[in-house]
């Protein structure tokens, strides 16, 4: 059994991670990893990508990689550059109930609940806190 040296969570674009100083820190072999990480994300080029990498001892590691942030996602479906500063109060932007529900079932392995209408309910705040108002 390997010793875990360290276990750290990042946020890479995908299919498009570079050897740096973030990866420094994780304290792996990065040419290795970026090559297996930009291989597994090659299908999510322009997303960002959260990963959790288990770095051991011996300068090898294991990652898990993440479903993207909800923000993302709904900024994406919304058609816009960023949310809006004061949230609920301001709306900029409008996504489908069919949209919301592609987003909640992309999201639930990651989400801490279990049937879709509850993802949907916390995909449902997020967008609100954003500015993005959810329409029929």
């Amino acid at each position: 059994m390997k010793k875990i040296a360290k276990v750290v969570k990042m946020e890479l674009p995908g299919g498009e991670a570079k050897p740096g100083p973030k990866l420094a820190s994780a304290g792996v072999n990065m040419g290795k990893f970026c090559t297996d990480f930009n291989a597994k994300t090659a299908d999510r080029k322009g997303e960002i990508v959260p990963v959790i990498i288990t770095a051991y001892e011996d300068k090898s590691c294991d990652f898990v990689i993440k479903t993207s942030p909800v923000a993302g996602l709904i900024l994406k479906a919304a058609g816009i550059q960023k949310g809006s500063a004061t949230g609920r109060k301001t709306r900029i932007a409008t996504i489908t109930r069919a949209q919301l529900r592609q987003i909640a079932e992309y999201k639930l392995p990651d989400l801490n609940c279990e049937d879709i209408e509850a993802a949907m309910k916390i995909v449902e705040g997020s967008a609100n806190n954003m500015g993005v108002e959810v329409v029929d």
